[in-house]
């Protein structure tokens, strides 16, 4: 593979990347989610979708995310139901870890509670 540069171009592929891993980071962070600065490109675009089908499962059980999710990264307001809150990463907890754990959040968002 032959790379093609000029005086002072750059590496456009590499500032895209690197631009959209920022915006998810943002967006990412913009609902609650902790980051630590390592996280890979692939591991913030799985974060994301992760996050994503969590809220498309609380969407379909009925929750309110403007009610559920944190507010400006800090803790919901007064969530309607707890299963419909995004479980907070642990301090060294992976994103392959923490992808688990919202997955399992995302199953029991979406399953039916007994009226009491």
């Amino acid at each position: 593979m032959t790379r093609v540069t000029s005086s002072g171009s750059t590496d456009s592929s590499g500032d895209d990347r690197k631009r959209i891993g920022e915006e998810i980071s943002l967006r990412l962070r913009h609902q609650g989610v902790q980051l630590i600065g390592n996280e890979s490109s692939d591991d913030l675009a799985d974060l994301e979708e992760a996050v994503e089908e969590f809220e498309r499962a609380v969407e379909r059980a009925g929750g309110d995310l403007m009610v559920d999710e944190p507010v400006s990264g800090g803790k919901p307001i007064a969530p309607d139901n707890s299963r419909f809150v995004l479980p907070k990463r642990k301090a060294s907890e992976s994103v392959p870890a923490y992808i688990n754990r919202i997955n399992e959040a995302a199953t029991q968002a979406g399953q039916k509670r007994n009226a009491k």
